[in-house]
């Protein structure tokens, strides 16, 4: 318990070491078993983050035509991309996607009217979850 508080990157290697030699006595399993699940809802987290990021992208090129550019439609390729390869890496994920994006929404508006000045955005999110991730669709 002491490495753990004093010095987490020490208690991960000692753990991960303890592990291969399968010394399964001397293992910290508390503290391991809620890193493992601290790991799981940080993948979540980034899901969440990147969907918020590129719903708030694709509500300013939805809503602003006149200020489109190439910085956004950059962010919106690169979103689209990152959350391809956490996907792709996380395939659990996927059954997580639709509320997910219920938050990110959510979160993604607040973001879009900061930026915009904007209060005009729909209620619920206009874009179905396989138009969110088409790498070809720009909403008009």
């Amino acid at each position: 318990m002491y490495l753990y508080e004093n010095d987490f990157y020490g208690w991960t290697q000692q753990q991960a070491k303890l592990l291969r030699n399968k010394q399964l006595e001397q293992i910290d399993w508390e503290n391991l078993a809620e890193e493992i699940a601290d790991m799981g809802r940080s993948e979540k987290r980034e899901l969440g983050s990147r969907l918020e990021i590129l719903i708030m992208h694709l509500l300013k090129w939805q809503f602003q035509p006149s200020f489109r550019s190439r910085s956004w439609q950059l962010t919106i390729k690169e979103q689209r991309l990152r959350l391809e390869k956490l996907l792709a890496e996380n395939p659990s994920l996927k059954s997580s996607l639709e509320d997910v994006k219920l938050t990110s929404y959510s979160l993604g508006v607040i973001n879009a009217e900061k930026e915009t000045g904007l209060s005009s955005f729909p209620a619920t999110c206009p874009y179905s979850l396989q138009e969110i991730l088409n790498p070809a669709f720009f909403p008009e």
